[in-house]
């Protein structure tokens, strides 16, 4: 079945110059292997597509239940140069956590 990401994780999301950087925390460890196996580079790319400008990195944090991803080129220039609305980090957690994924309906056994 397919579920918001909001619905096994949360994100803390910020910036720096023209990088943006999301956090993606698993609300339970047993949701960690679902985050790997789901919340990839190149899902996170096709997400933020029509933002980014450079690459995407995936850092693993398993002793925190969490992904780290470094959006290279993704705030139009950032916050004083960019002619965007918003071209802050901030807002893009919020977006990641539309993003779609596969689970198993036993994968969210015991959840709300």
């Amino acid at each position: 079945m397919r579920v918001p990401l909001a619905r096994i994780a949360h994100t803390r999301s910020g910036d720096k110059g023209d990088t943006a950087n999301i956090g993606v925390i698993a609300w339970r460890e047993r949701d960690y292997p679902i985050l790997v196996r789901e919340v990839t580079v190149e899902r996170v790319r096709t997400l933020f597509a029509p933002l980014l400008r450079g690459e995407v990195r995936r850092y693993e944090l398993p002793n925190l239940g969490a992904l780290n991803f470094v959006l290279r080129h993704a705030l139009g220039g950032g916050g004083t140069v960019s002619l965007r609305l918003d071209a802050q980090g901030k807002a893009l957690g919020a977006r990641m956590l539309d993003l779609e994924i596969d689970v198993d309906e036993r994968e969210l056994a015991d959840q709300p």
